[in-house]
């Protein structure tokens, strides 16, 4: 069952120069970014997003440089004003809320964690940490209880005196990040918040938000220019360019099925095996399970499954969802899926 809409975007555009509301009607009649700033040199810089972002999932919105990615998570907490469109939260638009309330939403239902970390040099650790809670007015005892919780299931016990300058880059995003949930927040934005680290510590940032994630069940929304990192963190997977939508949906479904030439060329490096799950190509289960199927986990990359026959591809597979069979497959089907369509060989072949 799908989780209810908690962030949605509709019919937004912005359009950066001096008069950007007299550019509206040629785009909405069609006019490209190049024409537009071709000829009346304006930038397109978001044109028509629509986009649903659910409760308790990762919505991950990615493309490359220039793709408009950064600038439409600034515009969910108003830090960009749209030219046009409407922007949801929890079903009210938040470009009709005034200065207060605007503040208000930055302040409690929704926090950000930045690339650059953003920390404040003159504050300790724990301090950064509650830095919202301190703004709100709270007890300074529950600060430092809530700072000392969450640096410690982030793994840094014990730096809650220390000064950023005296943490490494991973351990610096760490202390951004619980300064986010120490802010309660209902909604986390986070823009290229793993882009300036190294890529072994990248990757355990990724794992480590994966496993909050199963915790917490925040509503996240995740900027990136890196496919495999959408790939590895998205419920929801929404790819830029120019400024539009390309596609959006479940990232397997788009990996399988990519629309068109732009999404085929982005993909077509990707490891598929390591990133398509079990679940994804799976028959529905009808009748009884075949004899001798390998029981699998519906979250199971095809890598994994690979792994486990010893090149036997007469194999089947029965796929479980916490003990609970869901669906069948076989080797062929796993072949199928780790050839791109444009790749497939014809019978003439």
């Amino acid at each position: 069952m799908n989780q209810p809409v908690k962030v949605s975007v509709q019919g937004l555009y912005k359009i950066f120069g001096d008069t950007p509301e007299s550019m509206l009607e040629p785009v909405y009649q069609g006019m490209s970014k190049a024409d537009l700033m071709a000829e009346h040199n304006h930038v397109l810089g978001l044109n028509d997003i629509n986009v649903d972002m659910r409760e308790g999932e990762i919505t991950v919105i990615m493309g490359l440089s220039g793709s408009g990615k950064s600038t439409l998570i600034r515009h969910l907490n108003r830090l960009i004003e749209p030219t046009a469109g409407k922007i949801l939260l929890d079903g009210e638009d938040i470009l009709q809320f005034d200065a207060e309330h605007i503040l208000d939403v930055r302040r409690r239902r929704m926090s950000m964690v930045f690339q650059k970390f953003a920390l404040f040099p003159h504050r300790t650790v724990a301090e950064n940490a509650a830095l919202a809670m301190d703004v709100r007015g709270e007890p300074t005892k529950a600060q430092h209880k809530e700072a000392e919780k969450w640096l410690n299931r982030l793994g840094l016990e014990g730096f809650g005196d220390s000064y950023p300058y005296q943490l490494s880059g991973g351990m610096q995003q760490r202390v951004g990040i619980a300064r986010a949930l120490c802010a309660h927040s209902e909604v986390m934005l986070m823009d290229e918040a793993f882009s300036a680290l190294d890529p072994i510590i990248r990757s355990q940032m990724q794992d480590l938000l994966l496993e909050l994630q199963r915790e917490l069940h925040k509503t996240i929304i995740f900027i990136t220019h890196d496919l495999d990192e959408a790939l590895k963190l998205a419920d929801h997977l929404v790819i830029l360019n120019d400024g539009a939508i390309v596609q959006q949906g479940e990232p397997q479904k788009i990996l399988l099925k990519p629309a068109g030439a732009y999404i085929e060329q982005f993909v077509a490096d990707i490891n598929r095996a390591r990133v398509l799950r079990t679940r994804t190509i799976m028959q529905p289960l009808e009748g009884a399970v075949p004899d001798g199927a390998i029981a699998v986990d519906w979250d199971d990359n095809l890598e994994s499954v690979i792994g486990l026959v010893n090149g036997d591809t007469t194999q089947h597979f029965v796929v479980e969802r916490d003990g609970t069979p869901q669906g069948t497959f076989n080797m062929h089907d796993i072949m199928v899926a780790l050839v791109p369509q444009g790749e497939m060989p014809t019978a003439a072949q």
